[in-house]
Order: structure tokens, then C-alpha cells, then sequence
């Protein structure tokens, strides 16, 4: 009607600037002349009109409240305040009551509503009343009482200063910014559609449901009778509209928008509205970052806990049905009910988990293979004809491995290490290399098959994000310099390429330095192995003394650990300083920014010892009389006689095990005890009665707030692990097994953070995981090359295999078994002559104790020729041998790995074939139902004017 069309372009009160009286009072006549003749051009009921002028009206006293507040000294609306009441009044609130309708007792004891027990709390705001920024949270709080949604002040229990504000969007406003916002919602019962069965495939399907029978009842799956109706999985959606409201499923309108979406739309006007004259004076965010309030979250849905059995008397809350359904530790061998996470904490967080439970979910077929490569080394350590000669070696004498104090010893005192090198470095280990790459290739693709899926069942194929709003660092820094958006159309600012490159520039120069300061770290480790080997070989403990090399390595390790510690917070705040550096525009960009600097230092800091240990160690340390050294002092270290592999192997679990177990107390004992903490000390103030009373906005208060970069620490630790997981998996078989044991415990630490420790974070939404699968693929690639350097490189894989087939009893034959390894640890090692040590080099001991008379030989592991040859001490043809062999293995793995990695992308669709039939079918079927149901409603139309007596001609349909 003209008398609709007209209101709509009623100004609203948060567009009016603060103008004078003689204003309005122009506006109130324009209103009664649009008025008139709306009355006499239609046949509207009068009492509609009646009322429409009293809304008009009551915006207008609320403007003219607005214009005193303005003028007036700060009182920050005390009006609205209620000290030391569990609930509290206002005049918004005031207006919804009806005269005689009793107020539910139960909604207004749990403080999740309003005093009314009807409006519940959508959001809650928290300042404190001593600072002095109260002018702009009373225009703030003006223009959200504007613009529709209603609010109560409570302050705190504990601390008068404390104020809380409570906002609840009524059902006009959260429909109008639905239909703003594109939010989706349920339309029609879904209609699934089955395909063609054959007679045979039906035959197969009763065999296989026959025998399933006789197994267990899929004790991973949830009970369906424990889980809500989500309502929303089972529906076709559409983007929420007023003006066909008539097609969605509404049964109850304080419903039909469940508390996450009702929570986000709130937050979404908060982001829009100004608390300042002025462009850019607009947001909540700037709000929180200048002080004027404390914290701003959505609230809990009530007590995560129940007197009552959830099985008897079923769940009091979706929190408490989380609780018990997912972050509950007798539920860690179950899958995570991801709906239910999406619906209570967004898609986001529900991206993330289920990204954790997938990830999860492949390690064990990883963690099993890897488990068989261990115990297939057990299994055959018995039948290793190499360590059966190390074990044996008791005439072969060992050059020492440091100056002066180590001694002489026999390779058989090394026969232990040779074993445990056996578990991990044996024949199984190419073809686990090779497995793993080809496993991170087959995670990822599926990965993006799932995820597919996902976005189908949480409607987010078509959901694009918005445009995002310049950030008010950005906004402050190049406000003298604007242009016009190329997608809104409006100026912004704007920053020059020439300051952009610069600043990129010196930000990739503190990444290079920080990155030195690494390998500086790295090098500090270095020589502290190589002085303290020394140390402990000349110890008074015999069993130091004895085992002086894996003591250098254990003690270097942990220190290790705690210097990455230590520059782990060096690196966020250098990754914080230089991002913000950077200047980016969007906050989507300074994320991807901060994370790949974090990213890069975390990853280097962690793997730099172990990159040095697997490609380094023992590598570049010369001959016995002719030793490399440092600073020309110090001599670098030598493998121990069973190889470098034990050192690897023992970097890599103690690192993985010491890493993931403080994170895992990091993230859920930290918060444990700062919120042990805060209930101490409420409990010996106020007793433990009273604190049973705080209203939920105070518990949820006193919770420690999610972390400021949101899920980056989560994801960081996971990315971390899988590099750890794929990089030198070679080197250490069980890793994947470690990985899965500490996911399996990570699943649940997190759901119960999330549940029971953090404020209820806000639900965003989001399509992937952004930048960390481009990460994720990045591991995979490295992956294939550091394996394939391991294995040739590090391992004796390749010395052992041109041994069998070139030098062996076998050479010739085209055989590698066992029987062709005999004599291969005499072949590994050179002769030395005792006399030949450099002064600073030769050993306090003359060997005496080994055969009664000074020793004139020594064996070391390299392949050079003896002290009498033409060329003393240089290198032999097998050595050459070996290392052409060891170059064109790598680059046959690397070449045969990518091809089969590239081989399976393409032959594995991002996309299932039954889910692209899915989406297409239903929109198909949506644009059936849209059509039906617009042709019924125009249908009853017809009927009714046909009732009425208004019928018009050349009417549709």
C-alpha cells in the first residue's frame, strides 16, 4: 500500500545527524502530509494507522531524548541501572509486559533473560563505571536502542564498578538484518531421492548387512536418542526473506533463529553502529580496542553440569548436552557430533574440528603401518647380519670420537645402538617413506572431498564472505589518501605501492634476520655438543663415561627444547611488530599475514636441530689427523659407530613428546587453574550459596575470554605435528602413532576448553580452513624431499644395497638378501694409523687394555684408503659408488613420488559425484517449491478477494 511504501521511507534515528528542534518539527509535518493521503487513496483499518502514528511518535521522543543526552553531563543511563539484583528493569524491556500475563520463574532464575523472562539475552556488554569514556558509550547505547534492540544494565555482584548491559534483538529487527545478512533458513522438508537398485547389488547389499549382523552395534556412533532434532540439517534453506515469510518453517519465532545466529546478527549491528560523529567513528571493535568497554561475548546456554542423568532426563541445554556428548572423556572413542558444534559455536569452529577429527581419522591407517615397519625391525632383528657382525666385532677397535679424553672402545660396545637402529632404519623404511607422501596427497584430496561435503550439509557452497571493513590502523594511517572502491563505489583509504613495497621489504628483512638468529641458536647447540662430548667422556660416573655421546645428545636436546621455548615468544611478538609493520587493510589479511610469519619462525625453530642432525651431523668432519674444526678449536661431531640415525630418532621423540605435552598443558591446565583461581576467590568472599546464585552473565564473565587470534594456536599446533608427522617420518616409523595418541586427547582438551573454560566465542562463518591448507600442501612437498635425503643420506640404505649387488658375496648375481650383507661392516670402515694424530687430537690412553701392547691401528666409518696406499687416506671407488647411487635415488623417489602424488590429485574429484547430484536435484527442487508455493499463496489471494467481492479482469493465474 501506499501508506507501507511511504513508511519505509521514514529516515531512520540513526541516519539523523544532531540537528536542532525546527528540523523535526519539519519532518513531523512532512509525516502527517504523507499520511493523509494514504488514508484516502486506500482502505486501511484506522487503528493500524493509529498505531503506525504512535510508532512514529515514539521514535521521535526517543530522538528528542538522544538530542538532551547529548548536551547533558554523562550519567550513562543510570535509569537502566539495577545494583546488586540478579535482575534488573528498563524502559524498553517495561514496554513488552502485558498486564496480568504471569512471568515465566523459571526463565528469569537461569540469567539467560531478561527481568520479563521472556526477551533473552542475545549479547552482553561489559565497562566499568570509573572510565572515563561514558559520552561514547551513551551515544552507542542510544543508537543501539535505535536501532531496535532492547537492553537492561546489571551491575556486577562482585564488584559494583563492574556494569553489565544486556541487548536482546526482537523479532522484527533479527528478520530484517536476517534478510540483510543472506542468512539461510529451513523452507521445506528435504526430499531424498534414491537411486536405481539392480537385483544384483541389491543381493550384495543383504549378504553384507547379513553379516554385519553378527558385529558390534557401530559403538562409535553417537545415540541418535541422546542428540537433538536439528532441524535445519533435514531442510532445504533459503535465504531468509520478510516478504515471503510464508515459506519457511516458523514454528515459534523465539526459536526459529537459534542463539548462535541470533547472537551474530546482534553483533553485526553492533559493528554498524557510531559512537562519534565522524566517518570512521562506527564498530564495536574500536569501542573494545579504545577501553570504553571491557569485553563484549554471547552468553553460555546455562551450566554445562546436571544433577540428573542425561539418559534418564535428557540434556538441560545444548552446553550441557556438548558436554556430555563430546567434551566428556568416557566419549573419546566416538565421533564428534559436528552438527551440534556447528549449531552451538559456528562454522568456523566446526570447520576446525572437523578438519582435527579427519586429520585424526587418516593417522591411523599411518600410525598402523608405521607400528609394522617397527615391529617388523623387532621381528627381524634376530636375522640382521649387520648387527650381528657389530655384535660380534670384538677384535675391531674404534678410533675415539673426541680429543684426548675419549677413549679407544670396541665396535661391540655399540651392538645395543646398532639394534635400535635396526627397528627403525630396516627394509620396510622405503616403502613407509613412500607410503607417506603418497598419505599426505591422499588426506589432502579427500580432505577437500569432505570438506565439500560439509559446506553442502551447513550451506556454505553459495555463502561468499562480505566485504570486509579497512582496519582502523589502516583507516589512521593513510586517511589523507583515498580512492574510490572498485566494489562499493565509496572513497577509502588508500596506500601508495611505492610504501607498500617498502614496508614488505623491511618486514621480509626482520623474517631473514629472526630466521639467523635461528641457525645462531643452532650453531650455539652445535658447540655445546661438541664441548660437552668431551666433558663427559672424562666424567667420574662410569655410566656417563660409558655412554658419553647419547648423554651429549639427550642433555643437548632438552636444552634444545627450551631455547625453542624461549623464542617461541620472541617470535610472536617479532611476528606481531612486523605484521603490523606491514599495514595490511583488511583483517583477513593482517591474519594471513601474522600466521605465514608464525608460521615460518615456529617451523624453522623447531626443525633446524633436527635438519642439522639428519644432513649434517657427521657429514663434514674430515679423517681422523686431519679433523675439521670450528674457529679452527673445535672439532666437529662425529656419528656414533652405529650411525647418525639413533641421534635423529632420539631428536624427534623427545622433541615430539616434550612439545606436544606442554601444549597440551598450556591450553587446558592454564586456563584450569586461572579459573580454579577466580572461583577461590569468590568462594571465600561471598561463600559457596551465593556463588551458585551469580547469573550466568556473571559466570561466563569470570571464564578466561578465547584466545585473541582466534583458532591460530590450534591450528599452528596441528600444522606443526603433521610436519613432524611427514618431514622425517622416515627416520622415526612412529611418529604418525604418537600423533594419533596425542589427537585423540587433543579432541577432547579442546571440546572441553571450549565448553567448560573460554567465554562462548562468537559463531562466524567460514568456507575452508584458509591459508593452512596452502601450508599443509607446502609440508607435502617438502616431505618428499627431506624423506628421500633421509633415506639416502642419513640411513644406510643406500651403502648397504650397492654393497650387496657390487662388492658382497652376492655381487653379480642380482641378489640382496641377508647372506649378501656378510663382511659389510669390515667393508664400511677405514684403517687409521695411531701414530698419525695430531698432537691436539691424540688420546690420553695408548689403547694398552685391548690387546696388552700399544695400538697401531684404529677403524673409523668412511670409505677411504689405508695409510700405505699412494694416496694415503683418500677416498676409495666405493665411495664414489655410493655416492652416485645415493644421487640417483633421490631423484628417482622424488620424481616417482610426485608423479604418483600428481597422478592421484587427478584422479580423485574435489568434488563426489553422489553430492554434485545432490545439489543439483535440489536446485532443481527449490525452484519447484518456490513456484508451487508462491502459486498457492496467490491462489488463497484470489480466493479471498473473490470472497470479498473484489475481482478484477486479465488476472494472473
Amino acid at each position: 500500500t501506499g501508506f507501507s511504501a511511504s513508511l519505509s521511507q521514514t529516515p531512520s534515528i540513526s541516519s539523523i545527524s544532531s540537528e536542532g528542534r525546527e528540523d523535526l518539527q519539519v519532518n513531523r509535518l512532512e509525516t502527517q502530509i504523507w499520511i493523509k493521503p494514504d488514508i484516502q487513496k486506500t482502505d486501511v483499518d484506522f487503528s493500524e494507522i493509529l498505531n503506525a502514528i504512535q510508532e512514529i511518535a515514539k521514535d521521535v521522543n526517543i530522538f528528542f531524548d538522544e538530542l538532551e543526552g547529548v548536551n547533558s553531563p554523562s550519567k550513562d543511563d543510570d535509569s537502566l541501572l539495577h545494583h546488586g539484583n540478579l535482575t534488573s528493569t528498563s524502559d524498553d524491556a517495561s514496554r513488552l509486559e502485558v498486564v496480568g500475563e504471569e512471568v515465566p520463574d523459571k526463565n528469569k532464575a537461569n540469567g539467560l533473560y531478561f527481568r520479563d523472562g521472556k526477551c533473552r539475552i542475545d549479547y552482553i556488554l561489559v565497562y566499568r563505571k570509573s572510565n572515563p569514556q561514558t559520552e561514547k558509550r551513551e551515544v552507542f547505547e542510544r543508537n543501539i536502542r535505535a536501532e531496535g534492540l532492547q537492553m537492561e544494565k546489571e551491575s556486577s555482584l562482585t564488584n559494583s564498578d563492574i556494569i553489565f548491559v544486556k541487548l536482546h534483538a526482537p523479532w522484527e529487527v533479527l528478520g530484517k538484518y536476517a534478510e540483510l545478512m543472506n542468512v539461510r533458513m529451513p523452507f521445506r522438508r528435504k526430499i531424498y531421492y534414491l537411486h536405481r537398485r539392480y537385483k544384483f547389488m541389491n543381493r550384495i547389499e543383504k549378504q553384507i548387512s547379513r553379516f554385519r549382523g553378527w558385529l558390534p552395534r557401530k559403538p562409535m556412533k553417537l545415540d541418535k536418542e541422546t542428540l537433538p532434532d536439528l532441524e535445519e540439517n533435514d531442510c532445504y534453506t533459503a535465504p531468509f526473506s520478510q516478504q515471503r515469510i510464508h515459506h519457511f518453517i516458523i514454528h515459534n519465532k523465539d526459536t526459529f533463529f537459534n542463539n548462535a545466529t541470533r547472537s551474530r546478527i546482534v553483533h553485526h549491528i553492533l559493528q554498524r553502529v557510531k559512537y562519534e560523529e565522524g566517518k570512521n567513528k562506527i564498530g564495536l571493535n574500536r569501542l573494545l580496542s579504545n577501553g570504553s568497554y571491557e569485553a563484549a561475548f554471547p552468553l553460555h546456554e546455562g551450566s554445562y553440569r546436571s544433577k540428573n542423568s542425561i539418559r534418564t532426563h535428557g540434556a538441560e541445554n545444548h552446553r550441557h548436552l556438548l558436554y556430555e556428548c563430546w567434551a566428556s572423556w568416557g566419549v573419546w572413542y566416538k565421533y564428534q557430533p559436528l552438527d551440534l558444534v556447528r549449531r552451538y559455536f559456528g562454522e568456523k569452529i566446526g570447520l576446525y574440528f572437523a578438519w582435527l577429527g579427519w586429520y585424526t581419522g587418516m593417522l591411523f591407517p599411518a600410525a598402523f603401518i608405521g607400528l609394522f615397519v617397527f615391529l617388523y625391525g623387532v621381528t627381524t632383528l634376530n636375522h640382521c647380519q649387520v648387527s650381528k657382525e657389530v655384535c660380534q666385532a670384538t677384535d675391531i677397535i674404534m678410533c675415539p670420537i673426541c680429543d684426548k679424553y675419549c677413549p679407544f672402545m670396541r665396535l661391540s660396545d655399540s651392538c645395543v645402538y646398532a639394534k635400535v637402529t635396526h627397528l627403525f632404519d630396516n627394509g620396510a623404511t622405503v616403502f613407509f617413506a613412500v607410503f607417506m607422501a603418497v598419505w599426505a596427497t591422499v588426506f589432502l584430496e579427500f580432505w577437500k572431498r569432505r570438506r565439500a561435503v560439509i559446506a553442502y550439509d551447513w550451506d556454505l557452497i553459495d555463502w561468499e564472505e562480505e566485504e570486509e571493513e579497512i582496519r582502523p590502523q589502516f583507516e589512521a594511517k593513510y586517511s589523507k589518501k583515498e580512492r574510490m572502491n572498485p566494489i562499493s563505489g565509496k572513497p577509502e583509504p588508500y596506500q601508495a605501492f611505492a610504501d607498500k613495497c617498502s614496508r614488505l621489504i623491511v618486514s621480509a628483512s626482520g623474517i631473514f634476520f629472526m630466521i639467523c638468529v635461528v641457525i645462531a641458536a643452532v650453531f650455539g647447540i652445535v658447540i655445546y655438543r661438541v664441548v660437552t662430548v668431551s666433558t663427559f667422556a672424562a666424567f667420574k660416573w662410569a655410566l656417563i663415561r660409558n655412554n658419553s655421546q647419547v648423554a651429549t645428545t639427550g642433555t643437548a636436546v632438552c636444552i634444545n627444547f627450551c631455547i625453542i621455548m624461549l623464542l617461541n615468544v620472541l617470535y610472536e611478538k617479532v611476528a606481531l611488530f612486523l605484521t603490523n609493520l606491514e599495514q595490511p587493510r583488511t583483517e583477513s589479511e593482517w591474519e594471513n599475514s601474522f600466521t605465514l610469519k608464525m608460521f615460518l619462525f615456529q617451523f624453522v625453530n623447531l626443525n633446524s636441530s633436527t635438519f642439522y642432525i639428519a644432513f649434517f651431523l657427521g657429514r663434514f668432519t674430515g679423517h681422523p689427523g686431519a679433523y675439521l674444526r670450528l674457529i679452527n678449536r673445535w672439532r666437529l661431531e662425529e656419528c656414533h659407530p652405529s650411525g647418525c640415525l639413533i641421534d635423529l630418532c632420539m631428536q624427534m621423540g623427545i622433541i615430539m613428546v616434550l612439545k606436544q605435552t606442554w601444549n597440551n598443558f598450556m591450553e587446558l591446565g592454564y586456563p584450569l587453574i586461572q579459573n580454579w583461581w577466580t572461583r577461590r576467590k569468590l568462594r571465600q568472599e561471598y561463600g559457596t550459596q551465593r556463588k551458585t546464585s551469580f547469573p550466568q552473565w556473571e559466570k561466563d564473565y569470570n571464564l578466561q575470554p578465547m584466545n585473541a587470534y582466534g583458532l591460530f594456536d590450534e591450528y599452528l599446533e596441528m600444522i606443526l605435528q603433521f610436519g613432524f608427522t611427514t618431514i622425517f617420518v622416515a627416520a622415526f616409523p612412529l611418529a604418525p602413532l604418537l600423533a594419533l595418541l596425542n589427537n585423540i586427547i587433543e579432541i577432547r582438551l579442546d571440546a572441553y576448553k571450549f565448553v567448560t573454560q573460554w567465554r562462548r566465542p562468537l559463531a562466524s562463518r567460514a568456507k575452508d580452513i584458509g591459508i593452512w591448507y596452502g601450508i599443509l600442501e607446502g609440508i607435502g612437498i617438502l616431505s618428499v624431499i627431506t624423506n628421500a635425503f633421509v633415506i639416502a643420506v642419513t640411513s644406510d640404505f643406500i651403502p648397504r644395497l650397492v654393497y650387496a649387488y657390487k662388492y658382497g658375496p652376492c655381487a653379480g648375481q642380482g641378489e640382496a638378501g641377508q647372506k649378501c650383507m656378510v663382511g659389510y661392516v669390515n667393508a664400511s670402515l677405514s684403517v687409521f694409523l695411531v701414530s698419525d694424530f695430531e698432537n691436539r687430537s691424540e688420546p690420553t690412553s695408548n689403547g694398552s687394555e685391548f690387546s696388552g701392547s700399544p695400538l697401531k691401528y684404529c677403524r673409523y666409518r668412511d670409505y677411504r684408503d689405508p695409510p700405505h696406499s699412494p694416496v694415503p687416506y683418500g677416498y676409495t671407488l666405493q665411495f664414489w659408488h655410493v655416492l652416485a647411487a645415493r644421487l640417483a635415488f633421490i631423484i628417482v623417489f622424488e620424481h616417482l613420488v610426485f608423479c604418483i602424488k600428481h597422478l592421484i590429485s587427478y584422479l580423485i574429484p574435489d568434488l563426489p559425484k553422489d553430492l554434485r547430484d545432490r545439489m543439483r536435484r535440489e536446485k532443481y527442487l527449490i525452484q519447484e517449491m518456490m513456484y508451487e508455493a508462491e502459486l498457492e499463496r496467490l491462489q488463497k489471494e484470489r480466493k479471498e478477494r473473490k470472497k470479498n467481492g473484489k475481482s478484477y479482469h486479465n488476472e494472473w493465474p
